[in-house]
């Protein structure tokens, strides 16, 4: 394991989080260099076994959401498992669950608990929906929360909605996870004062899907439909050997478009130069870019739109993602070595820190990996740790 030099380096997190919105959230804390301790059941997160491995248990799914992190096996029910988490909660700067809060309270891990064996704690927890509302207790995944969220109309339609083929959910409220405890470890670093943050997934998805997509709806009264027309124009165009998405932005952009196809009438017969005009014509505007699209090799395209900075690219396909010109240049998507799994690849960090680089320093772990060594930190004497792994209230490696 390399030294974290992350800009969190120093901190240390509990993560009670399965699946994919919260050991995401958590993977990148762990990126920017925190310390995260990961606690799992005995059985484990369940998303070890989602998706393709080579050994059951560590999936290529599950890899590439918990690197950087250590595991540590308990079962949360045995009195002696859960004496291991309260003595590990003075030790920590956040935890962060996704249990939702009345099962942690039943637990016997309520904010008011823990507050009272960490006053300083960071207590973040990633629910399905606000605790607050009526749809408090009711468990959610990626398509509810796209259905729920209006972002599967936003896909498809309000007469056939559509979900996104990606738990955009999941990945986006991880990644607004992650803001919520980095913010409130700055509020404490300034206050000394530790809280309660909640992230839920409906509200999130909510908000983001709002930001264009409310439309006329975003004044009061409404002055027109939801929706953002150009969202539902734009589509990959079909060129002469391939697919190509080309992406005139501005009125510059167009004008210089229109001209370099040879067809300059297009920048009056549209009134691209205005933007009200231009957003009012879109349809037709992108109709007659595909028309023109197939006279044209991708490549050609791509020589014609570089030259007049319209922005443009060729698609690539997912089995061809890491060699992607760019992506290969900047190292995206480095091979590593595994100690069990063998080679893996994964996506680097990819937000840059110039005095404090993020960093992959520990492969994901086996379920329980690090549980001995979690409790040797603890104060546990290897005699006691033996006595709690034969007592099934911690797991190990095998």
């Amino acid at each position: 394991m390399t030294e974290a030099t992350g800009p969190l380096k120093g901190y240390r997190i509990l993560d009670l989080t399965t699946v994919l919105f919260g050991p995401f959230g958590t993977q990148t804390l762990g990126d920017w260099g925190a310390e995260i301790i990961k606690v799992e059941t005995l059985t484990g997160d369940t998303w070890r076994n989602s998706g393709q491995f080579r050994n059951r248990g560590m999936s290529g799914q599950f890899m590439a959401a918990n690197r950087n992190k250590r595991s540590i096996a308990l079962d949360l029910k045995n009195p002696e498992a859960k004496e291991v988490l309260r003595r590990l909660i003075p030790t920590v700067d956040a935890l962060v669950s996704n249990i939702r809060p009345a099962g942690l309270a039943r637990l016997g891990f309520s904010y008011d608990v823990c507050k009272e064996l960490n006053p300083k704690l960071v207590y973040a927890v990633a629910t399905g929906f606000g605790q607050n509302g009526p749809w408090a207790a009711r468990p959610a995944f990626d398509e509810i929360i796209q259905a729920a969220s209006g972002f599967a109309s936003a896909m498809g339609t309000d007469d056939e909605p559509a979900f996104v083929p990606s738990l955009v959910g999941d990945k986006l409220c991880g990644m607004a996870l992650t803001s919520a405890v980095t913010a409130a470890l700055l509020h404490r670093e300034r206050t000394g004062e530790g809280q309660m943050v909640e992230v839920p997934m409906l509200e999130t998805l909510a908000a983001f899907n709002s930001i264009e997509m409310f439309g006329g709806l975003a004044f009061v009264p409404p002055i027109g439909p939801s929706g953002y027309n150009r969202m539902k124009a734009r589509r990959p165009v079909r060129t002469k050997d391939g697919w190509l998405t080309m992406l005139p932005y501005s009125a510059d952009n167009w004008c210089a478009f229109f001209e370099a196809v040879g067809h300059p009438d297009c920048i009056e017969e549209f009134a691209v130069r205005d933007p009200v005009a231009r957003a009012r014509n879109i349809d037709k505007i992108y109709d007659r870019m595909r028309e023109f699209a197939p006279s044209k090799t991708t490549a050609e395209w791509e020589e014609i739109l570089l030259r007049i900075d319209v922005p443009h690219t060729a698609f690539a396909r997912l089995a061809e993602i890491a060699e992607q010109p760019h992506l290969k240049a900047v190292e995206m998507f480095p091979v590593l070595d595994h100690p069990t799994e063998g080679k893996i690849m994964q996506a680097r960090p990819p937000a840059r820190f110039s005095a404090s680089p993020a960093s992959i320093r520990r492969m994901p772990p086996r379920l329980g990996e690090h549980s001995r060594e979690v409790l040797r930190e603890a104060g546990y004497a290897d005699e006691d740790i033996e006595k709690l792994i034969a007592a099934k209230a911690v797991g190990t490696a095998a």
